[in-house]
């Protein structure tokens, strides 16, 4: 309890200086005299160079990185990932970059507890429970949701497990860096939806949010493919990595002439107007809101882009369920911006625990009930994917699919590209074994003829 405290204070105070210096640069921004974004392809090449130059370890969206180290490493992390991770996420915002900030808080956080354990000596059990709290911590201060940010940070490494043995320090570790970025002037934002759950029993509203969280696990499968596919295909590219990073600045500059400026970024303002009560700017949203931000945040991270996942995953998230309440015609259209917000978390990123309760730490517990529903769908209907393909699968979301326990869902994605790899090579090679059939039918028949 004394280790987890101190740990979520350290955490808290370094996250409280990144969350300060990242709002600095966001708001410095009209002082440069032409459009911030200008400046993405070079901001990402030199994103690419610091990473590659100093720290390997803080390439991608910081999450996946350290359940990596958790599950591969014992939770080792090199210590010099706290400061590249600082800047490079921090240039990458400030040029437009569509990531997140709360990855790279768990990075840091992670990474300063792994320092703490090596400093003492600790075992490599010891040593994983400090590094999970330092998740928490990092979580927890980002969020502004001290609970759930705790859970979130036990509950994503192993999906349908929790580690128990480490659930009461991490929320030790949670409320003390919670509190203390409070203490150093961090303000978060919290939402009040107006709404509120009536005596009686509303069938066709429950029924609505069944709907719905069928429609969040759906853009959650969307996601996790956009972002991977989007991956894997700029890294088969033959090109230089700098140049492949300048290509995607450019792009993404490209894509925001002819769009306009508000799939850059952390979004917040957007997100804030999907979940505003008055639905004064929500009405001026365009339903697409959550595509282009996909393609945006895919286009991004695969470039070289450093930050994290999800603040763009809610951003989705409630932009999705602006759609989707529009698009039923329901009266509830916050409600369901909200519940998209939460869903899409669960869906994307196997924690609907943590996604539950941040919808009462958010929103109020008028609506967590709806919330339970729609979450748990999501979860379930995107079956074992991830955005982070480090996690472990703990357990089988449905008999129907051929999964191990203990596997890690990276290694069931190389199966399923292997499997399908071979079922169309077995396809190419009966179309040969009929052609060649055939040519040689032909040939006897021409033969007869003759």
């Amino acid at each position: 309890m004394f280790l987890s405290s101190l740990v979520g204070i350290m955490i808290g105070a370094i996250v409280t200086g990144f969350l300060k210096i990242l709002l600095i640069a966001e708001n410095s921004r009209s002082e440069l005299g032409f459009n911030y974004y200008y400046l993405l392809p070079f901001a990402l090449m030199l994103t690419v160079w610091l990473i590659r130059t100093f720290a390997p370890s803080a390439a991608g969206h910081g999450t996946e990185k350290v359940i990596e180290a958790v599950h591969k490493h014992d939770g080792n992390i090199d210590v010099k990932v706290i400061p590249v991770k600082l800047l490079a996420t921090i240039l990458s915002i400030f040029t437009g970059a569509s990531v997140g900030k709360e990855g790279p808080g768990a990075q840091i956080g992670a990474g300063a507890a792994s320092y703490i354990s090596k400093l003492l000596k600790f075992s490599a059990q010891d040593r994983k429970k400090l590094v999970i709290c330092g998740i928490s911590a990092g979580f927890a201060s980002v969020f502004g949701t001290p609970i759930a940010g705790a859970i979130f940070g036990v509950e994503v490494l192993i999906i349908g497990l929790i580690m128990y043995d480490v659930l009461l320090p991490s929320i030790i570790a949670g409320f003390a860096a919670f509190t203390t970025a409070q203490l150093l002037g961090i303000e978060y934002t919290y939402f009040d939806l107006r709404f509120y759950q009536s005596v009686e029993l509303d069938l066709p509203l429950i029924a609505m949010v069944v709907v719905a969280g069928l429609f969040f696990g759906l853009v959650s499968d969307m996601v996790v493919t956009s972002i991977s596919k989007v991956h894997k295909y700029i890294k088969s590219l033959a090109f230089n990595e700098y140049l492949k990073a300048f290509a995607g600045g450019l792009l993404l500059v490209i894509l925001t002439l002819i769009l306009g400026e508000q799939y850059l970024g952390l979004g917040l303002e957007t997100i804030k107007d999907a979940l505003d009560p008055n639905m004064v700017n929500a009405e001026s949203l365009p339903w697409y809101d959550f595509l282009l931000k996909t393609l945006f945040t895919a286009v991004s991270l695969g470039s070289g882009g450093s930050g994290g996942v999800i603040t763009p995953i809610f951003y989705i998230g409630a932009t999705s369920g602006h759609f989707f309440g529009n698009l039923i015609g329901s009266e509830y259209i916050t409600l369901f911006a909200a519940l998209g917000f939460v869903s899409v978390l669960a869906g994307t990123t196997n924690t609907p625990l943590a996604s539950i309760i941040m919808s009462v730490e958010l929103f109020g517990i008028e609506m967590v009930h709806y919330a339970a529903i729609s979450v748990v769908i999501s979860f379930l209907i995107t079956g074992h994917r991830s955005i982070f393909p480090s996690q472990k699968i703990g357990m089988r979301k449905s008999e129907m699919l051929d999964v191990k326990i203990g596997e890690v869902i990276d290694d069931i994605d190389v199966e399923l590209e292997n499997h399908e790899k071979n079922k169309i090579d077995r396809i190419k090679n009966r179309i040969k074994e009929k052609r060649e059939n055939l040519y040689k039918k032909r040939n006897k028949h021409n033969k007869n003829d003759k």
